[in-house]
């Protein structure tokens, strides 16, 4: 059975998205069969990855609300041992029309146990918002990955979304584990960068990965290319980061990396 993977923090901007394609990519990479679930109606990680939102005509959104087989809508990528369950816009609406639906909170969770066996990992990419969709991914999910940006309100909502995950723990999915911090947008060049990278390990210490993604113009770039960053760059700075998080979540999960 794969290993489901939450992506979440209800602040924007900390690299969410960033993380859930570049990671998934990676685990690709290192030749794991790999999903990717976006659940964000902003729908950058479907777009990040080669395919227009536009013309995306059935999404999780159907799945969740109206039963769709996820098995008739998995897009390839051109990535091999990567696959993509694209978001369009219309997910807004998804939280609104599940409000009175029986067990709301494990639609997601119901949808992906029809194709977890076919993954080693599945990594799904959260909306920023603490919300009934970011619900159903946390108890979908065995554990959760915390981006946490290298900038001046780095832990600014981080006890929200702990508290909200102790919920989820006492109430919903009891066996829900936090992977891992993971600290983005790292400046080697900024003393704040490093002060945030201290007070975060201080704080949560083994928690924390031992990979920091820096900021890198290449990571960027990328999506607007329809590309991770280790298809369009191998050996930037982002993707040899992403790479090397891919390798320690495998080697934490006791996984065995072939290549």
């Amino acid at each position: 059975m794969g290993k489901v993977i939450a992506i979440a923090n209800q602040k924007g901007g900390v690299g969410k998205t960033t993380t859930a394609m570049n990671l998934a990519a990676s685990l690709a990479v290192l030749e794991f069969k790999t999903l990717v679930i976006d659940a964000d109606p902003q729908a950058n990680t479907t777009s990040g990855l080669g395919h227009d939102p536009k013309e995306i005509s059935t999404s999780i959104y159907e799945c969740m609300v109206d039963g769709i087989d996820i098995g008739t809508i998995i897009h390839k990528t051109d990535m091999d041992y990567l696959d993509l369950v694209p978001s369009h816009i219309d997910l807004v609406g998804a939280e609104v029309e599940m409000i009175n639906l029986d067990n709301r909170e494990e639609k997601m969770k119901t949808v992906i146990s029809k194709v977890k066996e076919n993954y080693d990992f599945i990594i799904i990419d959260c909306s920023p918002s603490l919300g009934l969709i970011t619900i159903n991914a946390l108890t979908a999910a065995n554990s959760i990955i915390i981006p946490v940006q290298c900038e001046y309100f780095a832990l600014e909502g981080l006890g929200k979304l702990l508290n909200t995950i102790k919920i989820i723990q006492t109430r919903l999915n009891p066996d829900l584990e936090i992977e891992g911090i993971l600290l983005t947008m790292y400046d080697v060049r900024l003393r704040l960068s490093n002060q945030v990278v201290d007070e975060v390990r201080m704080h949560f210490k083994d928690l924390v990965f031992k990979t920091i993604i820096p900021r890198n113009v290449r990571l960027s770039e990328s999506p607007s290319f329809g590309l991770p960053a280790i298809a369009f760059d191998a050996d930037g700075k982002g993707a040899i980061a992403y790479l090397n998080l891919a390798q320690e979540i495998a080697e934490k999960n006791g996984k065995e990396i072939v290549n």
